[in-house]
């Protein structure tokens, strides 16, 4: 069982990592503007984006702070008169479009966006394979 300074400190932790990740993509410098020539130019087809294959060895010490609430080991909720989701054995798609949600604001929950705004596009893929495919 997690104590609640650890969860304190697992939120902290998180809070400060998704600020600093924030402070980094303002400090970036900004593009330089295309030329003139390159507007004229027939647009280029849209390449493909690749698509992000999950660790789930990666992936399950990412979800460490999820089985506090989640349960992930025995599903077991630390809230029990809270309803939270179950999260393993469900779809890597589902997880994965859940956490994007989170962390675009379309789905609405404080903790949940704190976690995923922290969490890279790589971080999700790992967390939805470990997840899909843990046992219960």
């Amino acid at each position: 069982m997690m104590r609640p300074l650890t969860i304190a400190a697992c939120f902290a932790l998180t809070i400060a990592a998704a600020l600093a990740a924030n402070a980094e993509d303002k400090a970036a410098p900004a593009a330089t503007p295309a030329a003139p020539a390159a507007a004229t130019a027939a647009p280029a087809p849209a390449a493909k984006a690749p698509t992000i294959q999950g660790n789930a060895d990666t992936g399950r010490q990412l979800t460490y702070t999820c089985q506090g609430c989640h349960g992930v080991t025995g599903y077991k909720n630390a809230y029990p008169n809270y309803h939270v989701p179950k999260i393993v054995g469900q779809s890597p798609e589902y997880l994965a479009n859940a956490l994007n949600e989170y962390k675009k604001g379309a789905r609405k929950h404080p903790t949940m966006q704190a976690q995923s705004e922290s969490f890279s596009d790589q971080d999700i893929a790992d967390i939805a394979a470990f997840l899909s495919t843990a046992k219960q």
